[in-house]
């Protein structure tokens, strides 16, 4: 009996998860691993890019988790610069194009790993792919984009989305001394957060020199006689540029999947079942930025591209894939970021998604502290939070405030999963001392307040 093939298609957090993974279960001689990166690097982290343009992370190798070197001296057949081209699931096999020689090849499977993450939208509009203009998903990217810096003679950047990576973004050309303008077609930058939120934020970014253009819908980017960026053109006013980032966000990179008539959903990710096999197939898995998820809140399947669950799908896919058991039930939707020293949170439900998903809810919004009034260093912070009208039941926290705000988001995502009520957070046994808090720590006290209001309106 010949020896099976796992084959694993992406390199980054999801594929070589899984395929380390699968190799702590199953030794070389027991589990052949064969995995295709169509870039330059592996095992990195694309959250960081941001820090390492502005400067915070010194260099591209402090994001790199595992070199390629590392993965195969584990034995896993690597090949790097080596695109999958083609899924042929009648015939357990997948070909692949060297991007550099040029040379092709068929490679079969016995169990195959979708991880081919996500791809920056890029709006389809004149300009969008002039000189100048850059996404920032990968580490290559990131390094085009520092290397456009550093040959740009203007110092006027235009960063179009006002999401994490937009504000992110923005804060790090800040940062490499350049004149920034962000253009968001929302009312408030952070559309995670309610608008009422995300005011704060926009706040936030102008204290920091950032000049924020809401409501503003990008038409076209104009281009020098060079084919180089010039200025952003959006339905009212023109923006100068040297250089041009888009932050509008990411999409499920899934059309090899679809070409291959696997499952997807709504937003265009794959569709699998608990244990991150594509539904419909028993030896074929997906994970990471190319899956949709359930959201454990509205009870509705999500896309939401974030290192950590892509990490988390790969364990549970090199689980399976070498001989065990293991699941992901789903995410409650927490994520966390900054600009400058302000901490943006949430967690679960925003009132648009509770009312998408059919629920009644009551909201409330409380202004605290991160420690005690009295103690040195205490800032301010504002807390929102949603329940379920009738049985109090939590549906999402945002965050946003100095120092010690960010993380405490932790505690409303552990009461999201939890399933807990308001009411039942209020009797939460947090830690207290006036350097970490006040009494009444702020999520508390947004949780007795959110209690009030259901009972209250019942």
């Amino acid at each position: 009996m010949s020896m099976e093939r796992l084959v694993v298609i992406g390199g980054d957090a999801a594929g070589m998860s899984a395929a380390s993974q699968a190799r702590r279960l199953k030794g070389p001689g027991e589990l052949e691993i064969v995995a295709f990166e169509r870039g330059g690097f592996t095992s990195y982290s694309a959250c960081g890019i941001p820090y390492w343009v502005g400067g915070s992370v010194p260099d591209r190798d402090a994001l790199i988790a595992r070199t390629p070197e590392e993965h195969r001296a584990r034995g896993i057949g690597l090949r790097l610069r080596t695109e999958v081209t083609r899924i042929d699931v009648a015939g357990r096999r997948v070909h692949a194009r060297d991007l550099d020689s040029g040379a092709e090849s068929w490679t079969s499977y016995d169990k195959l790993v979708v991880a081919t993450g996500a791809r920056p939208i890029r709006p389809e509009m004149p300009g969008a792919d002039a000189a100048g203009v850059h996404g920032v998903q990968t580490l290559g990217d990131g390094q085009e984009l520092i290397d456009s810096l550093a040959r740009t003679r203007g110092r006027r950047a235009v960063v179009v989305g006002a999401g994490y990576i937009g504000v992110e973004m923005a804060e790090a050309l800040i940062d490499r001394g350049f004149e920034v303008t962000v253009v968001n077609r929302g009312s408030e930058p952070m559309a995670t957060l309610d608008p009422d939120m995300g005011r704060l934020v926009h706040r936030a970014m102008e204290g920091l020199g950032i000049t924020m253009v809401n409501d503003a819908e990008v038409t076209g980017v104009r281009t020098g006689d060079d084919g180089r960026v010039r200025a952003v053109v959006t339905d009212a006013a023109e923006y100068p540029a040297d250089v041009v980032v888009l932050g509008i966000g990411v999409r499920p990179e899934t059309s090899l999947a679809e070409a291959a008539g696997l499952p997807l959903g709504a937003h265009g990710g794959l569709l699998t079942d608990l244990g991150m096999r594509v539904r419909g197939h028993t030896d074929i898995w997906a994970g990471g930025d190319c899956v949709e998820v359930l959201d454990l809140v509205s009870g509705q399947e999500r896309h939401v591209p974030l290192g950590t669950h892509a990490n988390k799908h790969g364990q549970v896919i090199g689980t399976n894939a070498g001989g065990g058991y293991a699941t992901f039930p789903g995410v409650v939707g927490t994520a966390v970021s900054k600009v400058c020293d302000l901490e943006i949170a949430r967690t679960g439900l925003r009132e648009k998604d509770a009312h998408r998903a059919g629920l009644q809810y009551e909201t409330v919004t409380i202004e605290s502290t991160s420690r005690a009034g009295y103690y040195p260093g205490s800032s301010p912070m504002t807390v929102k939070m949603l329940a379920e009208r009738r049985t109090g039941r939590l549906l999402g926290v945002q965050i946003v405030g100095r120092e010690g705000a960010g993380k405490r988001v932790d505690i409303a995502a552990v009461a999201l999963t939890a399933g807990m009520t308001v009411e039942q957070m209020t009797a939460l046994d947090l830690g207290y001392a006036p350097p970490f808090s006040p009494v009444w720590d702020p999520v508390l006290v947004a949780a007795r307040k959110a209690a009030a209001k259901v009972r209250d309106a019942g």
